[in-house]
């Protein structure tokens, strides 16, 4: 073999220093930042924990795997045979034999290197597994099969697998090695006289075979109790059913002693004996006969002849297990389910007499059309900005309190007119101000009444009038100390520096702009404890590196009291710090103490808990709110959660704090033990001015929706047959999404008093009526989940249907239509339910928007209903007194559109009209506009999407008609959209066939 020269060696290493340099650099760039980071937020043992442990277990792992490998590779090596028998097979060997002998070892290290690193590499990342495992914490509950604490299943067994996963791995590769080995070097031969293996390769190989084999016995076992974890094979339920228990489960231990048995007669038989390997083939074929017919077969005919043909008899108990197991793995096992008749068809005047608390807090303001109106009138500048979907809260203002549609004013750097590098990071550092207005009013034709995030110390109500009324409140009812919003949801990427050379200097950050002529503004300089110091060479050359700027050196914006803001995100901040929770999808803002705190849920979670259902978590909490993703979320599946943790992120300063919300919940405990056991506060630190503020999770809520559509269900024989099973209702203005759940303040049926609370309507599956309303409020800190659930028999419209109901009114349509052809967007709020005196009220808010880039949604309008009374308004006060009047004989009872019927079964010529239908019609009307909308803008993608929806609700009337005994016309007409009517058979406009526009 020919030697590297010594040039050529030189220049091998330094080209291996070089990659490693740049591999390196890198990560040891980031590790030093994030070591700043994290001691900055005062959570260093975050860091150095999980860094030590992913660096152990790489270590640990990688050694042990590369010391296992290179083992039976140099055991290989060592017992060749010395002499060969002359082949054609052996002399063809000889060249790949010379080729590795001169450094064999050399061979085998490297080769049990690239393996143990491949392994530790993998290792690091199951560090979360090992940590569980060795802090494990009892749940104080046992699996109802095996009698074993829950801990094992949620801590134990997703290590127990791992390592399963890791000694198969490592036999099949040391197997593979010695088996290429021995073949190379003539312990194993395919060809010429004699034994076609050698003694100490027989026994090498055999003793390898029989460790594989042991391995699996283990897996059988474990797999005993894998089976508390598995699906039912004909029910959407997750668990051990009957074949499981009593087929599959004693297939499992039987097939565990045969295992052993084999690797025992393998060893024996090979070795010992016969020395050959007839009688351990034998064996192996008797472990892949058993586990075909035993594991396989055996389990298949008793789900076949035993379990379906008396399946609900069988299964009973195990349907019992996984029913109590799912309520009390997602914190359902405590819902209070009331009856509620809401047999009162007629409106009480208790709408308009101001008692009703419900009533009195009506929420008009939706959050999520709202936040382009709060950027417009609130953004003052255009680099200001508030999230798309703003967020709501309660405070007690003037010994009132209610929910307040609350956002807070932040930077959009994108937006800045000189966007160079010393603006975008040391200039436009913070937003500013908290902005709030109630939920329940509107005012100046249909805007907020903003109540606090002003510029200045006043809010300046003369100068934002409207016909002589006021638009803002006379001063800010919300103060804070730090406006500034230096952490926020809409920072991104971006860091900030902050800080000056000393206390003379100027202010060089914009603060806020203080209006006049001159367009002025006020600068300002950071004060908090936020930040990392950037007061030396060597942290400017690191934050150099980090973030691949050489302004950090060659600035002058820097000085030796520069502290540089990153990771600014406050949902970021959390996870960095507590990498174990899942956090929900909706931070807050709210001011606590004069401070403007971001306030997050975190969930602790487990996908391993027996018999409780297994769900993808990004799947359930997507509704009309959230569908709007542009990449799908990753699948995560969660059986067990728990809102463990309240977490808030102060805005100015950015620190962070975990409170133990739930802190019975184990998982919590385990973590917060594998830190130290001082990461998450107790729940006795939440001051009581921050638990005035805490809210229902909406994520969580929307998975206990879910689940409770069909976990409702308590007994097996209902749960079997499904006939009370739920399903969420679909947006009224969204028909491709589900209806979000939405913040009220309101007292509900059988509540002592008004509550802030997360409310949502469901409906019976397939069917559009109301089955029930589902409530989550906290009282006296504690979580409390009520249903209100209606008679099965009931008739009352569900929201889809009274939707369509509405919209169905001749004045309300002549508007719509009016609004469309002027040039404006017809936008739907939330539609509320509500249980009003033993009856459903419906609010439906109507904003309008016109089509250019300054206009900003107004509430203009206000559909309501009660029973078989609706009414089309200018204000809400409106709206209920027109109910009152027309079920006292005062008012007409309004008109609805000829061409739509009524939702009480009547004729519209010779075509019945259901609620089914007016449901198909509504969603028609919303493909009209949506095909218009995507013509005029030529988007492609969008029209293809509305086309495909028209189709869909074509099919679905169509469908509907024949169902109520109809013949569906060619050309239904359209409800309340003021297009054309739609052509059935083609999905198209009748009167035109719009082509999108290519711009």
């Amino acid at each position: 073999m020919t030697r590297v020269s010594r040039r050529g060696r030189v220049t091998i290493a330094v080209l291996v220093v070089v990659f490693l340099l740049f591999t390196l650099f890198d990560r040891v760039v980031g590790a030093w930042a994030d070591y700043l980071w994290f001691s900055e937020v005062k959570y260093p043992q975050v860091f150095t924990g999980v860094l030590t442990t992913r660096i152990w277990m790489f270590l640990i792992f990688g050694v042990a795997v590369g010391l296992v490998i290179a083992g039976n590779l140099y055991l290989a090596y060592r017992t060749r045979p010395l002499l060969r028998p002359h082949s054609a097979e052996q002399h063809a060997l000889d060249r790949y034999r010379l080729f590795l002998l001169p450094h064999m070892m050399g061979w085998i290290v490297l080769v049990a290197a690239l393996i143990g690193l491949f392994s530790g590499l993998s290792a690091q990342g199951h560090w979360q597994d090992w940590m569980l495992f060795s802090n494990s914490t009892p749940f104080g509950k046992t699996d109802p099969e095996f009698h074993v604490d829950l801990s094992f299943y949620v801590f134990e067994y997703p290590f127990w697998r791992y390592l399963l996963g890791v000694a198969f791995t490592t036999v099949v590769f040391s197997l593979l090695g010695a088996l290429a080995l021995h073949y190379l070097f003539g312990g194993v031969r395919l060809q010429g006289a004699g034994e076609r293996m050698t003694a100490a390769a027989r026994a090498h190989l055999t003793a390898l075979v029989a460790a594989f084999v042991l391995l699996k016995a283990a897996a059988y076992f474990l797999d005993r109790r894998g089976l508390l974890l598995d699906k039912f094979p004909t029910q959407d339920l997750y668990g051990a059913g009957y074949t499981n228990i009593n087929a599959l489960l004693p297939a499992k231990e039987i097939l565990a002693w045969i295992s052993i048995i084999v690797a025992i007669a393998i060893l024996v038989f090979s070795n010992a004996f016969m020395r050959n390997l007839v009688w351990p083939g034998l064996a192996l074929g008797l472990l892949a006969l058993s586990a075909v017919a035993v594991g396989g077969i055996y389990p298949a005919a008793v789900q076949s002849f035993t379990v379906k043909p008396s399946q609900l008899q069988k299964e009973s108990p195990y349907f019992q297990y996984a029913i109590d197991a799912t309520r009390d793995a997602f914190g359902l096992k405590d819902v209070k389910v009331e009856a509620y008749e809401a047999d009162n068809p007629n409106p009480p005047a208790s709408l308009v007499d101001g008692k009703d608390a419900t009533v009195n807090n009506i929420r008009l303001l939706d959050p999520a059309v709202v936040g382009d109106t709060y950027t417009q009138q609130q953004q003052v500048r255009g680099f200001y900005e508030f999230n798309p979907k703003l967020d709501i809260d309660r405070y007690t203002i003037d010994g009132k309190t209610q929910d307040y549609i609350v956002g807070v004013r932040e930077i959009r750097y994108d937006q800045l007119q000189q966007n160079n590098w010393q603006n975008r990071h040391s200039v436009y550092t913070h937003g500013y101000g908290f902005v709030a207005a109630p939920a329940n009013q509107v005012v100046c034709s249909g805007q907020p009444l903003y109540v606090s995030g002003f510029f200045g110390d006043s809010a300046q109500p003369d100068a934002n009038k409207v016909e002589g009324k006021s638009c803002v409140a006379d001063k800010d009812k919300i103060p804070v100390t730090h406006p500034q919003i230096y952490y926020g949801e809409q920072m991104g990427d971006v860091y900030a520096i902050v800080g000056k050379a000393k206390a003379g200097d100027r202010d060089a950050e914009f603060n806020v702009p203080t209006g006049g002529e001159d367009q002025s503004s006020t600068y300002s300089t950071y004060d908090g404890s936020g930040g990392v110091a950037v007061n030396n060479f060597w942290r400017r050359l690191l934050f150099a590196s980090y973030f691949r700027e050489t302004n950090f050196l060659l600035s002058g914006v820097l000085n030796d009291h520069s502290k540089v803001m990153y990771v600014r995100d406050p949902e970021t901040r959390v996870r960095n710090i507590a990498p174990f929770l899942t956090l929900d999808s909706d931070p807050y803002p709210a001011v606590v103490d004069g401070k403007i705190q971001w306030i997050i849920d975190g969930y602790t979670t487990s996908a391993t808990y027996p018999y409780a259902q297994k769900l993808d978590w990004n799947t359930a909490i997507q509704d009309s709110s959230t569908s709007g993703r542009v990449f799908p979320e990753p699948r995560q599946d969660v059986n067990y959660l728990r809102n463990s943790v309240k977490a808030t992120v102060d805005a100015y300063t950015g620190e962070v704090k975990l409170y133990a919300f739930d802190d019975q919940d184990p998982v919590l405990k385990t973590w917060n033990k594998a830190f130290g056991g001082k990461l998450v506060q107790p729940r006795s630190a939440i001051s009581q001015s921050l638990m005035d503020h805490l809210r229902y999770p909406e994520d969580q809520f929307k998975v206990q929706r879910d689940l409770l559509s069909r976990f409702h269900v308590t007994s097996p024989d209902g749960f079997f047959s499904g006939q009370d099973f739920w399903e969420v209702p679909k947006d009224p203005a969204n028909s491709t999404a589900d209806q979000p759940p939405y913040y009220i303040v309101a007292q509900l049926p059988k509540q002592d008093s008004a509550r802030f609370q997360l409310t949502a309507a469901m409906a019976p599956r397939k069917r559009g009526n109301l089955a029930a309303l589902m409530s989550a409020s906290y009282v006296n800190g504690q979580p409390r989940f009520e249903v209100l659930e209606l008679p099965a028999n009931t008739a009352i419209q569900g929201p889809n249907q009274t939707h369509a109901s509405m919209t169905s009114l001749v004045d309300a349509r002549k508007d719509l239509t009016q609004f469309a052809s002027s040039n404006s967007d017809v936008i739907y709020g939330n539609l509320l339910s509500l249980p009003v005196a033993n009856g459903m009220l419906y609010v439906e808010p109507i904003y309008l928007r016109n089509k250019n880039d300054k206009a900003f949604p107004r509430m203009q309008k206000v559909l309501v209903a009660y029973g078989q009374y609706m009414a089309y308004a200018d204000t809400l006060t409106q709206g209920l007194q027109e109910l009152v009047k027309q079920v006292t004989g005062q008012a007409p009872p309004p008109q609805t559109d000829p061409g739509q019927g009524d939702q009480g079964g009547t004729t519209t010529g010779n075509q019945p009209s259901t609620p089914q239908i007016q449901e198909a019609i509504a969603a028609m009307n919303k493909a009209i506009a949506d095909l218009e909308a995507a013509q005029k803008s030529g988007d492609f993608e969008a029209y293809g999407k509305a086309l495909k929806a028209l189709q869909d609700a074509i099919g679905r009337y169509q469908d509907a008609v024949k169902a109520a005994g109809g013949t569906p016309a060619a050309t239904p007409s359209v409800g309340a959209s003021p297009g054309p009517s739609v052509s059935a058979s083609t999905g198209t406009s009748a009167a035109a066939s719009p082509q999108p526009s290519a711009g």
